[in-house]
C-alpha cells in the first residue's frame, strides 16, 4: 500500500499549494520537516501579499510629522523574504532530488559538546 501524501493547508494561496506537493512528492520528509514546509510556504504568500500592497500603496507613506517614511509592508516584505529564505535552506530543497530513490534533508549536526 502507498503511503498516503500530506495535503497543503487549504489556506495557502493555489500555486503555494502546488509548491507544496512538488516538494512533498519529490523529498522524503519527517513530521517535522511538514511544519516547516508549512512556515516556508505561509512566509512566501505573505511575501507576495505585502507585495500586492507595495505595488498598490507604494513604498513609502505619509508620516505624522508630514514627512515621508518606509510603508510598513517593506519590513513585512523583507522579514518573509528572509524568513523563506531559511527555511528553505533548512529543508535543504536546494540540491537535486536522487532520480533513483527519494531523500530527507540531512540531520543537523548537535551543537552539544560531545556529541
Amino acid at each position: 500500500m502507498k503511503p498516503k501524501t500530506p495535503k497543503p493547508p487549504a489556506h495557502l494561496t493555489e500555486q503555494t499549494r502546488a509548491w507544496w506537493r512538488f516538494v512533498v512528492r519529490e523529498y522524503a520528509l519527517e513530521p517535522h520537516h511538514l511544519r516547516i514546509l508549512q512556515a516556508a510556504a505561509e512566509c512566501w504568500d505573505r511575501l507576495q501579499q505585502a507585495r500586492e500592497i507595495l505595488l498598490r500603496d507604494g513604498l513609502v507613506v505619509e508620516g505624522r510629522e508630514g514627512g515621508i517614511r518606509p510603508h510598513p509592508a517593506v519590513a513585512i516584505e523583507r522579514d518573509s523574504r528572509i524568513s523563506f529564505a531559511r527555511l528553505v535552506r533548512e529543508l535543504d530543497l536546494d540540491t537535486e532530488p536522487s532520480s533513483s530513490a527519494r531523500t530527507a534533508p540531512p540531520a543537523l549536526r548537535s551543537n552539544r559538546r560531545g556529541l
